[in-house]
């Protein structure tokens, strides 16, 4: 493991079981390099994947601490616009139009209705915070969920499978979407969930398998059909942070293949979503990326299958309880969902909408 990531392990997990607490200061970049035996700048990387993960903050005069409610909470705020507008901007692409058409609606119709936008007689809505990894069905829920729970208001924000258990850990999210890999059991989040929520008992509710791999340029010209060709010279590869499931299913099978990621030209440049891996593919950023098939469908990319996985809500019991929770059950146990989901692409729905409690 490189310092780089050793460093980012070590605080987040301080993080996790209390031994940071909320304002906390962490050490100035220079003592942590003296420490780690190693440049500033990597420290400086550690602690900007940290500021994006929402778990520290740099303030000038107070120096770098763990992240205050108030500051996470204005991550997840913009967090959540952000997410919508990409749920919407997935299903216009999906019928057909193009961001450029989409744009240019948009700014009709916020025309029309500026004027007329918000509420302030409206009674405040509880919150629902999901933290977890991306996948195109959780922007799809949360451009439903206003019309499913409109007395609810869903805060979503993707750092990644592990990142959404943390964040279950330290009571900063109520569901974590997690599809995290453990290649001991060959089974997918029960491992994971047990030793990072011990006696915590959740619910683990099935939203969907779905189908993993690269995703390449239409007709591959490169010919990239599996993880050793990514070693090939001058392949451009895009990658998912460290912390992202899709990122650890990688880390384990190039360690099982043999494949040594210092060969992969573009390993350390990371993106958050699958969206963006088809994006930057899409543009010409990189050469193949690794993502979920409905990623390469909606930007029109062909797609080579590496693996079959499930992805699951995790969500704490109190979070169960809760009446909106429980319409999200229901909705993804309907014919409904069911279609919206297939519609997507890449996606087996026979398990969507099941659930086990675990712990």
């Amino acid at each position: 493991m490189s310092v780089f990531k050793e460093i980012t392990a070590e605080i987040r997990q301080n993080i996790m079981n209390g031994t940071l607490k909320v304002g906390d200061s962490l050490p100035s970049v220079r003592s942590m390099s003296k420490r780690w035996g190693c440049a500033p700048g990597t420290v400086q990387r550690a602690y900007r994947e940290l500021t994006l993960q929402g778990l520290i903050s740099t303030q000038v005069g107070q120096g770098t601490r763990v992240a205050s409610p108030a500051v996470t909470q204005t991550t997840l705020r913009r967090a959540t616009l952000v997410n919508r507008v990409e749920a919407f901007l997935l299903e216009m692409m999906a019928a057909g139009y193009t961001p450029k058409e989409t744009e240019e609606a948009t700014r009709d119709v916020l025309a029309r209705w500026q004027s007329r936008f918000g509420d302030p007689e409206a009674p405040p809505k509880k919150l629902l915070r999901f933290v977890g990894s991306h996948d195109p069905i959780i922007s799809l829920i949360d451009g439903r969920f206003p019309d499913l729970a409109p007395d609810y208001e869903l805060s979503v924000t993707f750092v990644g499978s592990m990142g959404g258990l943390m964040a279950l850990a330290r009571q900063g999210a109520d569901i974590a979407g997690c599809h995290l890999w453990d290649a001991d059991s060959n089974c997918y989040n029960e491992p994971f969930i047990t030793r990072m929520l011990p006696g915590r008992r959740v619910a683990m509710l099935t939203l969907a398998h779905r189908r993993l791999g690269l995703i390449v340029f239409p007709g591959n010209p490169l010919q990239i059909h599996d993880l050793p060709d990514l070693t090939k010279p001058n392949i451009r590869f895009i990658n998912r942070q460290t912390g992202a499931g899709t990122r650890l299913w990688l880390d384990m099978r190039c360690q099982q293949l043999g494949v040594n990621p210092a060969f992969i030209q573009g390993y350390e440049e990371e993106v958050k979503t699958h969206l963006q891996v088809a994006g930057a593919v899409a543009e010409g950023q990189a050469d193949v990326g690794l993502g979920v098939e409905a990623a390469a469908l909606a930007y029109g990319l062909d797609f080579v299958l590496q693996t079959t996985e499930r992805y699951d809500l995790v969500i704490t019991e109190e979070a169960w309880a809760m009446p909106g929770v429980q319409t999200l059950v229901q909705w993804l146990k309907s014919a409904e969902a069911h279609k919206a989901i297939t519609d997507l692409g890449g996606y087996d729905i026979t398990e969507t909408g099941q659930m086990v409690w675990v712990n």
